[in-house]
């Protein structure tokens, strides 16, 4: 009876501190929830279960038409958690701890110099094996040298991936999205519909979905 009078005597403190303290927050609340795991050594864990986030787009840069040397071979699959795409959209940028996985994927069998083949819909390019994966996480102090995010590399090559990455230099990856999107959160928005076009969709359906 002692112990329950006393868990509920800190409740009624508790809330009558919020009550009368109302810019007082619970650390727990505070806290953003991240999927993104590291090791000891600091090396990012591959993500998992990605592939029933929210799919936010698939930009295309085919090998025929880049010399065969595109940088990130050939569809990028852009997977995002929700309650991450739910900030994004009420808030145009993501919070702490956001995770943004690219999947690669291949062109299937290509047929013409281009890249390109035929199917019973047209002429066109059609996603083929999967080929890789690149990882970006929102984390300020973790990542303050390259603007708050962080990039990885689990390899651009067939299944399996790589287990563990270190962060990509800045060469590499964030030089890039430093200088061609950093005014939309180091993220190219332009290529996703549903982000980009976020106030539209809203404004005619009445729903960010």
């Amino acid at each position: 009876m002692g112990k329950y009078l006393l868990a509920l005597g800190g409740g009624v403190v508790i809330i009558i501190a919020i009550s009368v303290f109302p810019h007082i927050r619970l650390v727990g609340a505070q806290t953003q929830h991240s999927t993104a795991m590291f090791d000891s050594s600091g090396k990012m864990k591959l993500p998992t279960g990605y592939r029933k986030w929210i799919f936010v787009g698939a930009p295309l840069t085919p090998k025929a038409l880049n010399n065969g040397k595109a940088t990130f071979p050939e569809y990028h699959h852009v997977y995002i958690e929700q309650k991450n795409v739910d900030e994004y959209l009420k808030t145009g940028s993501f919070p702490e701890g956001t995770v943004i996985v690219k999947e690669l994927t291949l062109v299937l069998n290509p047929t013409f110099p281009d890249g390109s083949r035929t199917a019973p819909s047209g002429r066109g390019y059609f996603n083929g094996e999967l080929n890789g994966i690149d990882v970006a996480v929102k984390d300020s102090k973790r990542f303050s040298k390259s603007n708050g995010w962080g990039y990885f590399t689990f390899g651009h090559h067939p299944l399996p991936y790589a287990q563990t990455a270190a962060e990509s230099p800045v060469s590499e990856c964030a030089g890039c999205h430093i200088t061609n999107v950093a005014k939309t959160d180091m993220t190219y928005i332009q290529f996703y519909p549903l982000l980009r076009d976020k106030d539209k969709i809203k404004k005619i359906t009445g729903e960010f979905y």
